[in-house]
């Protein structure tokens, strides 16, 4: 389980095929410190585990699916991502709960700039468009983000001057494809209201 609050920017420093995955191996820099074999790495929002540490480089294995339904397949070596290491008990919650299990690719259909801040809106489909909601969370490669707006088919958001410094969405242009997720609550909502399945009942008040 994860925030959206990204640590760092890591950078990718090597790319070894391990048909049908990938090992990355990832220069994390200060996150690295006290990492252990086995630790849970969000990577542009993508729970991965830690299989080898090198000093200052992670390694992380992504397998078929999650190259393919992710934006991990598409990097390369010198590509930034971001990071986040797993939430520990007691952790601060500062962003939203993010189980890092990306939902889907979206498309950045607009980047408008309104210095410091910029405004960048997103294509998505109807299925995950049904899960975002005004003034909701979303994850986008990540990073935990309040919706501005959301349409049948994109929704838009509003970066601060901090997150477009510290995080990858600083350097997204029109085009490029980021991984997404929907607040996990919208998705327990959404679900109990097509089964229609009923809480339980409360003691002292009647039931059907």
């Amino acid at each position: 389980m994860f925030t959206g609050i990204v640590e760092s920017l890591g950078r990718i420093a090597k790319i070894t095929d391990q048909p049908p995955g990938k090992l990355f191996s990832i220069d994390a820099g200060e996150l690295a410190k006290g990492a252990a074999i086995g630790d849970s790495v969000a990577i542009n929002g993508c729970c991965l585990t830690v299989v080898a540490i090198d000093g200052g480089v992670l390694g992380f294995e992504a397998g078929e699916e999650t190259l393919s339904r992710t934006n991990l397949g598409a990097q390369e070596v010198g590509s930034r991502v971001n990071l986040e290491r797993a939430l520990a008990v007691g952790d601060r919650l500062g962003g939203h709960y993010v189980t890092g299990h990306v939902d889907e690719l979206g498309t950045l259909l607009d980047r408008r700039e309104d210095p410091p801040w910029a405004f960048l809106r997103f294509g998505v489909s109807k299925k995950l468009s049904s899960q975002i909601a005004d003034k909701g969370s979303i994850a986008i490669d990540g990073v935990s983000l309040t919706v501005v707006d959301a349409d049948p088919d994109s929704f838009t958001v509003a970066l601060i001057p901090h997150t477009l410094e510290v995080t990858t969405l600083g350097f997204r242009n029109v085009g490029d494809k980021v991984n997404l997720e929907s607040d996990v609550l919208a998705k327990y909502v959404q679900r109990s209201l097509i089964t229609g399945v009923k809480g339980p009942d409360v003691p002292g008040e009647p039931s059907e």
